[in-house]
């Protein structure tokens, strides 16, 4: 039997917790220890599987499936393709830098670990189940870490931003499960495979696809965030610490671009044909509206987090021009997204920790102090607004590309234009940031600030190094997610 790669890799985590958990005492350093072992553990035989992945074929890989609940067709199936393992290699990545990120974390040390690995495991379950049940369950299960971890470590209106993600989240979650159930009634299966082969576009009436097809997709336009969905981000990402603000932006808001291509996008795709251009306008105005909405940012936290929805908005607009280039610029935005997110909020954390404060206006000069801090802010800042050599301008320029070159959507070619706009106004929002916070006047008051220490300049420099490697060789991942995203292309254009 071959080696269960994919059930070692999302319960490794849950194992490294449950150990956490029963370590007698509450050493620090052996609890970080651990839960670091385990995250690189994970992410080591992520990285076996991405090496290992056959790029010459289709369907699912490293397939693991038995049946589960039979009187109701449920099964414990997993497996990825070219769609979902660079979202798995992103989210083993970013768990193990979330557990370096928290090494100062002194509160409740031991709790605060085993939710931060549990939540790894939701997520990870997200992007290899196979079967909606499964893939249900595993998108439930983050909610409870995520809330714990907000609310107990977090700061602000800590609970009420973690009640707030809650209660979005989970009313999101029933109108999927009632999408879930319908679509099982209608085609007696939950398998995802046989689910997207099926052409239910033709065989249900067009009222009932669209129905189910939008019921499912308010889950996903929820997480990603889409405007108005939007407005939970940015409680939950000021009030977060700092390490749950990286997870949140780096692999949470993923498995809501996931779920539209994998279940909404691949099961009905005549239907995702049909309301298209819908979705192409919310893109464009969630990319200017939510940009503006940065420019307006006072706070380091608030601004990243409102950028945030401007980005998303990319995603969007590269799923719904369906094209193989535009949703294969959408993938590689979404793991572009989450490693220079995942950098901004982590260098947040940093000024923060040393200086205290995270209103802009209350900063200047930081560079005099924290050289280091200030030039891979710097560059996760040029990656943001798309610098040519980062991923940030390799990902955008597929998604752009691939968009105004669909023939899905009529008129896409001004959708997409009105869209570039938005990095226009990344460049105005970044640049501002960064003047403000490190260039402009010093402040007396943070003279003798330290820079990064040592631990920090391994998490902050292994985000840069991944940033540069996908802006000068996108090609690592795009030989891989095009894998996934010609059949689901085959069926639009079948």
């Amino acid at each position: 039997m071959e080696f269960p790669y994919l059930s070692a890799i999302i319960f490794l985590p849950v194992i490294g917790a449950i150990i956490i958990a029963l370590l007698p005492g509450a050493n620090p350093r052996r609890i970080k220890l651990t839960a670091a072992l385990f995250t690189a553990v994970s992410f080591a035989l992520s990285l076996a599987l991405f090496a290992m992945f056959d790029r010459s074929i289709d369907g699912p890989q490293f397939v693991e499936q038995f049946s589960w609940i039979p009187a109701f067709n449920v099964q414990y199936f997993l497996g990825v393709d070219g769609l979902s393992l660079p979202l798995v290699l992103l989210t083993t990545f970013i768990g193990f830098l979330a557990v370096l990120i928290s090494w100062k974390v002194d509160l409740r040390i031991k709790e605060y670990f085993a939710w931060l690995l549990l939540l790894e495991m939701g997520i990870l379950g997200v992007f290899c189940s196979l079967d909606l049940i499964l893939f249900f369950i595993f998108w439930e299960v983050e909610l409870i870490p995520m809330y714990m971890l907000i609310s107990i470590w977090g700061t602000g209106r800590k609970e009420y931003s973690a009640i707030k993600f809650v209660l979005y989240t989970l009313f999101g979650s029933a109108f999927m499960l009632a999408g879930i159930l319908l679509l099982y009634l209608q085609a007696g299966t939950f398998d995802m495979i046989v689910l997207a082969g099926m052409g239910l576009d033709s065989i249900l009436s067009s009222m009932m696809a669209g129905g189910i097809f939008f019921l499912i997709i308010v889950a996903y336009a929820i997480k990603l965030p889409i405007v108005p969905f939007h407005t939970w981000l940015p409680d939950a990402h000021t009030d977060a610490p700092t390490a749950v603000s990286v997870v949140l932006a780096g692999v949470l808001l993923k498995m809501g671009g996931y779920g539209m291509i994998r279940v909404s996008v691949s099961i009905f795709p005549e239907t995702a044909e049909r309301y298209a251009l819908l979705f192409v306008v919310i893109a464009v105005i969630g990319v200017i509206y939510g940009a503006a909405l940065t420019l307006r940012q006072t706070d380091l936290k608030k601004l990243i987090a409102y950028s945030s929805v401007s980005h998303m908005g990319f995603v969007l607009l590269g799923i719904f021009a369906l094209s193989e280039v535009s949703m294969t610029g959408a993938v590689l935005q979404m793991v572009s997204h989450g490693v220079i997110t995942g950098l901004l909020f982590a260098m947040v954390g940093l000024v923060y920790y040393k200086t205290h404060e995270r209103s802009i206006p209350r900063l200047g000069g930081l560079v005099r102090q924290m050289p280091v801090i200030a030039v891979v802010f710097s560059i996760a800042g040029f990656a943001a607004l798309g610098l040519p050599g980062t991923s940030g301008f390799a990902a955008e320029a597929i998604t752009f590309v691939g968009s105004y070159g669909s023939t899905i959507v009529s008129g896409i070619e001004i959708y997409t234009i009105l869209a570039i706009t938005g990095v226009v106004f990344s460049a105005g929002y970044i640049l501002w940031m960064l003047r403000r916070v490190f260039y402009g006047p010093p402040w007396d008051e943070y003279n003798g600030v330290p820079d990064a220490d040592r631990l920090e300049k391994v998490y902050i420099f292994a985000f840069v190094a991944v940033i540069m490697l996908i802006g000068l060789y996108p090609v690592i991942f795009t030989n891989v997610i095009k894998m996934g995203i010609q059949p689901i292309v085959g069926m639009i254009n079948g």
